[in-house]
């Protein structure tokens, strides 16, 4: 399994900046997804990531394929808003494009469209999608099943709720508020990858 660490839209560049920083080494994929930041303030974060060392391999942008282009990054993250998959295939075929949907039915449409995998959620209740109802680890495990790529399960995982996510066998999961809206981000990523990777992890110590 993969630890996807996602960026909450509520830090300065500064502050997210450092964040992410301290979790270089940790998570496998870090997924910049500032909806309320200007082009200036994405492209001004990303430079300070690549100049503290930053494995450019690990960024993924969400939504602006635009900005990935700019900087040369080769991952893009598209919301279930945006521009479909094979819109962007179609123009960009170096790209590796994750869709994010919200069922079994969308997965495999994505799929259909050439995404190298999907994001799925939202799996329980989360802050950000307040007075919505999770989708489970049924649904999470309905469409594992019906697509032959990477699933990524994203939404209200904890630390213990993620055993029960394991069970769904996704290939990765996605936090969000468990990261970046903790004081110590890097001690709590830290903490979700011993239990995503598990004995492989302890064993690599």
């Amino acid at each position: 399994m993969k630890l996807h660490a996602i960026t909450d839209d509520r830090h300065s560049v500064d502050e997210l900046a450092a964040k992410i920083v301290s979790i270089k080494d940790t998570a496998d994929f870090i997924h910049i997804r500032e909806r309320s930041k200007t082009v200036c303030e994405i492209s001004e974060l990303i430079e300070r990531l690549l100049a503290a060392g930053v494995d450019k391999r690990k960024l993924i942008i969400n939504d602006r394929v635009d900005v990935a282009l700019f900087h040369n990054i080769h991952r893009v993250q598209l919301p279930s808003h945006g521009f479909s998959v094979k819109c962007v295939r179609h123009r960009f075929p170096h790209l590796k494009i994750g869709k994010s949907v919200h069922s079994a039915e969308e997965a495999v449409q994505a799929a259909k469209e050439g995404a190298d995998y999907v994001l799925f959620g939202h799996i329980f209740e989360t802050d950000s999608k307040k007075g919505l109802t999770g989708r489970g680890t049924e649904s999470l495990w309905n469409v594992k099943q019906a697509v032959d790529i990477p699933v990524i399960a994203i939404g209200g995982i904890t630390e213990k709720r993620l055993p029960e996510v394991k069970l769904s066998a996704p290939d990765g999961i996605a936090v969000m508020s468990g990261i970046f809206s903790e004081d110590r981000s890097a001690e709590a990523c830290e903490r979700l990858l011993r239990l995503v990777k598990g004995d492989l992890y302890e064993k690599a110590l």
